[in-house]
């Protein structure tokens, strides 16, 4: 026994006994006389009732340590020893793994607390975020709730007429942070998120659209008016009329005026009050013909712009062609003729006004497609030269043929042939298929020009059919004078008129188109190209450069500063730059 032997000690370790020797588990060394315990450790089985521990021995000899056991033979100290290095063992292990696990728990609950926070504002169940999270599937799962709700976003407004507001809030928001602190400060779900984001959307394209017209509106106003180095130029040549003979001078020449009868020549007419446009559709066709000497050009002007238009062609005198420059006022027509062309300009105006009131009163949708809409806003819908052309045979009594000529063209082939085309004994040869093949129109179609609401409209026109393109056309005035062409023009003009304007769309084209039914020779889709005076001009670029005549039709005059800068060098080109009248007005090409 360990207190038997008197000066023993124990050495190294705090002996831990079993009950079953009498001794208590937390005795200590001092209750056996003559024993201290050591730092080292010490172990007993409970369960055999046995203990032991190791202890020092004062002898004769010296200090003897000594295995001190309680019983079952010297053959268990080994094993006990072994076992309570096992124990020792298993403690400090413990020890190490707790620590990392109290770390990782901590750091689980804290991923924990910002999932739920961050999960707030967009799931519905903090829990069902955390599943996402935790468990994948959290996108497919966001995918198919955002669809959800958009979805039913897009049916409510479809169903009401307009997007749900979402309560808590005042309005839309109007931009992406205010989306984010809307949803972030008020906590909505995902269904509240699509609803906002819709209207925030929709108000987006809604005020994008607006602009869009408004601009294009703008850009159509823009062409109305006259740049300032025209004015100069058309102010100075009057000027110049007043004070130098030479630009009174006759036009033409006497020499020349059986040329201006003579059906054996090749007659352009032009009706303009557009010095520098008249210049350049005379310059371009007589550059590109090979017989220069056979062209007699027919330029008809107003009182306004006679004196400037005749002092150009005075004083810059071309000696390969014949031109004769012609005031309305210089012309003498019967009562009967006066009195149509003033009804005929007078229902013209009627018919603006009247669209043009509609068009500030509708509120529609910027598209393309609307771009007819808007020819009201064109001052040639009311140009009493524009509507003049249903009279050449009245302006013209003299000639068989002519080729008429707009102002905004440019030409570029020799149309020396066009005199000579067999018309099939039509009146009027024009472009009416298109090169881009047979489903679409080198203009527009019927149904761009007029309404087919009308009874009237639609039981008499095809509303698909191409509209033939007016610019260059070749008229055989000798069939046209044997007709009702004009008288016709006249009657759909009153009927348009009883309708209360509801047949057509403003223009000179619409009731032309009517009265030349049946009377349109085709001509090939090379003769005329048109559409470059437009936004888009969806024209492929060899096309426009093998044409024998590009068109600036539409608001984007290659004179103005709206025009497009990729074909207005077609245009510039022909514009005489060295002319001192030019350079002094600033002209430039």
């Amino acid at each position: 026994m360990l207190g038997s032997g008197p000066g023993a000690r124990a050495t190294h370790g705090a002996a831990l006994v079993s009950p079953g020797l009498g001794l208590g588990a937390n005795a200590t060394p001092g209750s056996v006389p003559g024993a201290r315990a050591t730092h080292g450790p010490a172990s007993g089985s409970p369960g055999l009732g046995l203990g032991h521990a190791w202890a020092t021995h004062r002898t004769a000899s010296g200090i003897k340590r000594v295995l001190i056991s309680g019983g079952g033979g010297g053959g268990g100290g080994v094993w006990n020893e072994m076992k309570g290095k096992s124990f020792v063992s298993r403690r400090l292990s413990q020890r190490s793994v707790m620590l990392p696990a109290l770390v990782l728990l901590g750091f689980f609950l804290l991923r924990t607390a910002l999932l739920f926070i961050e999960s707030a504002a967009l799931c519905s169940s903090s829990i069902e975020c955390m599943t996402w999270r935790f468990f994948g599937g959290r996108d497919a799962v966001l995918r198919e709730e955002l669809t959800r709700a958009l979805l039913e976003a897009t049916t409510n407004s479809n169903d009401d007429g307009g997007g749900e507001i979402v309560e808590g809030s005042n309005s839309e928001p109007i931009s992406f942070k205010d989306l984010v602190k809307d949803m972030t400060t008020n906590r909505k779900d995902i269904k509240a998120f699509a609803l906002k984001t819709k209207a925030m959307i929709t108000k987006m394209e809604n005020i994008v659209k607006t602009a869009k017209w408004h601009e294009f509106i703008y850009w159509h106003l823009a062409s109305h008016g006259i740049p300032k180095s025209l004015h100069c130029l058309t102010l100075k040549l009057a000027e110049e009329y007043t004070v130098n003979a030479a630009a009174r001078a006759r036009l033409p020449l006497p020499q020349y005026i059986y040329c201006l009868t003579d059906p054996s020549l090749h007659h352009v007419v032009l009706l303009t009050d557009n010095v520098l446009a008249a210049s350049v559709v005379i310059s371009s066709t007589i550059k590109n013909s090979i017989c220069p000497q056979k062209l007699v050009f027919h330029v008809v002007t107003n009182k306004k712009t006679y004196a400037s238009m005749h002092a150009w062609f005075a004083i810059n005198t071309i000696d390969s062609a014949v031109i004769e420059v012609k005031g309305l006022h210089q012309y003498d027509w019967s009562h009967e003729v006066n009195v149509s062309v003033r009804e005929m300009l007078e229902i013209h105006h009627q018919i603006q006004n009247h669209k043009y009131k509609n068009l500030k009163k509708e509120d529609f949708e910027y598209e393309e497609d609307h771009d007819h809409k808007l020819d009201v806003l064109s001052p040639s819908c009311v140009s009493l030269l524009n509507h003049l052309r249903i009279y050449l045979p009245e302006l013209f009594p003299d000639l068989d043929r002519v080729l008429f000529l707009d102002d905004d063209i440019v030409v570029q082939r020799d149309l020396s042939s066009l005199w000579d085309l067999d018309l099939n004994q039509k009146v009027v040869g024009a472009v009416v298929d298109s090169w881009c093949g047979p489903d679409c129109c080198p203009g527009r179609k019927y149904k761009d020009y007029f309404n087919f609401t009308n009874p009237v409209i639609s039981s008499n026109l095809n509303q698909d059919h191409c509209g033939w393109l007016y610019g260059m056309n070749v008229f055989d005035l000798q069939i046209w004078r044997k007709t009702n062409i004009t008288a016709i023009y006249h009657q759909w003009l009153k009927h348009n008129l009883d309708s209360g304007f509801a047949l057509w769309h403003p223009g000179a084209l619409p009731p032309a188109l009517i009265a030349f039914e049946g009377h349109v020779h085709r001509l090939d889709p090379s003769w005329h190209i048109a559409g470059l005076g437009y936004r888009y001009p969806n024209i492929d670029k060899h096309k426009v450069e093998d044409a024998a005549v590009v068109h600036f039709s539409g608001p984007a005059k290659p004179w103005l500063e709206i025009g497009f800068p990729e074909v207005r060098g077609l245009w510039n080109r022909h514009v005489n730059l060295s002319n001192e009248y030019i350079w002094k007005c600033g002209i430039m090409g």
